[in-house]
């Protein structure tokens, strides 16, 4: 179960919460059959509520896919985070970790 400081991004609510907003939002692209992306999932967690510098939210693939067509997500996890719409930086696979999330996060404030 995700954090509640974690935000919950769909079709719908894509453009006004992640490509409206100001500011950074880290956008995790995961599905619920993805081992790699589970196992991501409690860092993503802490990050959220450890970080009051941007949004942080995931995106499930098979119920947006949409989305996940727009931004070209071929493999999950991955990781986008947006500063003012923009595509700031991109993490691709399960290993990344959260210091270098947080780090492109304070570098996109």
């Amino acid at each position: 179960m995700a954090s509640d400081a974690v935000k919950e991004f769909t079709d719908d609510n894509f453009d006004a919460e992640v490509l409206q907003a100001d500011g950074a939002v880290l956008v995790d692209f995961w599905a619920p059959w993805c081992g790699p992306c589970r196992a991501i999932a409690p860092m993503i967690d802490q990050l959220a509520e450890e970080n009051g510098k941007a949004k942080i939210g995931k995106l499930n693939i098979d119920d947006a896919p949409g989305v996940a067509q727009k931004f070209g997500i071929t493999g999950i996890p991955t990781l986008l985070l947006f500063k003012n719409g923009e595509v700031e930086h991109s993490f691709r696979g399960g290993n990344t970790t959260k210091a270098a999330l947080q780090e492109a996060i304070d570098a996109s404030v």
